[in-house]
């Protein structure tokens, strides 16, 4: 639930649309609802600016489509990151609006317009093997309210397709920039932007990338002083500061 929502609760009370224990109905899961294998937060939203997001990594499928359904009759949007087909199909018989996003593995629905961003959050990503973490940044960063570019395969390696995208990424008003390999990406994108650039490195590499430890210390090692830095695989992360950058 969210401020909006409380508003709207309020006034409905306030105009007698709404009688005192059906509000107390609806507020009555305030500030968390406990699932006994869980305790959903339906109050961050209130105190963040970000709604609860399900994990869905180590979770049964079950329990991810057990939390879906409560967070989902609760209100607003609702988002489940790192799922897979099995429990998209297990939210799918609880909740057939859901969508799954395959490459980002990534499991939403809509329901509620979020308070729109104040400007465009690039995705930028080095390679097409960094998509599933800038698809998942992406999709994170729609959800939240932000008008997302998503800007695929323009790693350094061949600069010049960056390059032929400088307008895209000087009009962003905060980019996430995802690489792996060498992770030299986000320092060139900072380079050439005047807006924060959120590094994401990626466990994409040969061996001695070591699962994005070597892109991990790459981005930290940067020279340009407008990045920062995530950890490995953590599009979701990146996207929910850059939300919070771009509703300021």
């Amino acid at each position: 639930m969210d401020p909006a929502a409380i508003e709207l609760l309020l006034n409905e009370v306030r105009e007698g649309k709404t009688d005192v224990p059906a509000a107390l109905q609806k507020l009555r899961h305030l500030p968390f609802e406990d699932l006994g294998f869980a305790k959903l937060d339906h109050h961050r939203a209130l105190r963040t600016g970000m709604p609860e997001v399900i994990f869905a990594a180590g979770k049964t499928s079950l329990q991810v489509a057990a939390i879906f359904d409560r967070m989902a009759k609760a209100g607003g949007n609702v988002l489940a990151t790192r799922a897979s087909a099995e429990a998209f199909e297990a939210v799918k018989t609880i909740e057939p609006r859901a969508v799954y996003h395959q490459s980002a593995r990534a499991i939403t629905l809509q329901q509620a317009e979020p308070v729109p961003g104040k400007g465009t959050v690039a995705v930028v990503c080095a390679g097409t093997s960094d998509l599933p973490v800038a698809e998942e940044a992406a999709i994170t960063a729609q959800l939240m309210g932000n008008k997302v570019d998503l800007i695929a395969d323009v790693g350094v390696a061949g600069i010049h397709r960056l390059l032929a995208q400088q307008n895209s990424l000087k009009s962003a008003r905060v980019l996430i920039v995802c690489a792996g390999m060498e992770g030299a990406l986000p320092t060139v994108v900072g380079g050439l932007v005047n807006a924060p650039v959120l590094a994401v490195p990626t466990s994409v590499g040969y061996g001695a990338s070591f699962g994005g430890v070597a892109a991990l210390l790459g981005m930290l090692n940067t020279c340009a002083p407008n990045v920062c830095v995530v950890n490995i695989d953590n599009g979701f992360g990146a996207a929910c500061i850059a939300s919070l950058i771009n509703h300021l």
